[in-house]
């Protein structure tokens, strides 16, 4: 808490990204949601990358590893897009707005404004993966050990059935947006480690079938990152299964905005 007070005195002089009251401009609401969402795919395309890579030290550290560094990303980055309200994902986003909440403190969920943040997660999550590839570039280049690499980028089912796959990513968001979306009303305000905990016990818990995509951002931006960069012998981006996990978050994300106000006093 400290650390967000101190980091609001700084802001709170004006500037581009902020007013003098220290309120986000759209700008600052835009970098908010752009360098948060960056980061959180910077270290959770990175940890895919180092169990996946042949040559990397955590080769084969397994879905552990993978869950709790995706928790762990989830934490940092919300601590570091705090002024937008730290979304990172077009569901969250969605969720708030059909919740009847603001976005953010003075941010109401005007088309606009959703707009703005869905962009902004997109081109992080892109700028995320980019960064992620550039990390391990000379592992990438390796083609000594060929492996898969879209699963660094993306996420994939484990077994292929587009109606179980999208309800699997419904059912995962619902449970992360509908706890974004009563956090604010709980009695411990534990804010960006509560919702890196639920991240982890969605994907040790309900990640097995699809990877628990559970955010378009997270998917889309990545996969189409694979798609451009340079990567060698990368194969195909497999674009016939990306739609499931960015329609299933968004149904998950509304639903959990429409039904979890209805059953708590928020």
């Amino acid at each position: 808490m400290s650390l967000m007070a101190s980091s609001t005195g700084i802001l709170a002089a004006g500037s581009a990204l902020v007013t003098e009251s220290g309120a986000p401009t759209t700008l600052g609401l835009f970098a908010s949601e752009f360098f948060g969402t960056m980061v959180l795919i910077l270290l959770g395309a990175g940890v895919c990358a180092a169990v996946t890579l042949p040559k990397s030290y955590a080769k084969d550290a397994g879905w552990t590893v993978i869950t709790f560094a995706w928790g762990f990303a989830v934490f940092t980055a919300v601590y570091l897009s705090f002024p937008s309200g730290a979304h990172l994902n077009p569901a969250v986003t969605l969720g708030i707005a059909a919740a009847g909440n603001d976005l953010a403190t003075g941010v109401p969920s005007t088309a606009g404004n959703i707009a703005l943040y869905v962009a902004a997660q997109m081109l992080g999550a892109f700028a995320g993966a980019t960064l992620a590839f550039l990390a391990y570039k000379k592992h990438f280049d390796d083609q000594s050990d060929p492996g898969p690499r879209l699963g660094i980028f993306a996420t994939g089912p484990a077994i292929k059935s587009y109606g179980w796959n999208l309800l699997t990513e419904i059912i995962g968001t619902f449970v992360l947006v509908g706890w974004v979306v009563a956090s604010g009303k709980t009695p411990a305000q534990i804010g960006p480690l509560g919702v890196a905990l639920v991240v982890v016990a969605i994907g040790m818990s309900l990640g097995g079938p699809t990877g628990y995509a559970i955010n378009p951002a997270r998917d889309l931006a990545p996969r189409f990152a694979h798609f451009v960069l340079p990567i060698a012998g990368k194969g195909d981006s497999n674009w016939s299964y990306a739609w499931v996990p960015v329609l299933g978050p968004v149904i998950g994300g509304v639903l959990a905005g429409l039904i979890v106000p209805v059953f708590l006093p928020l």
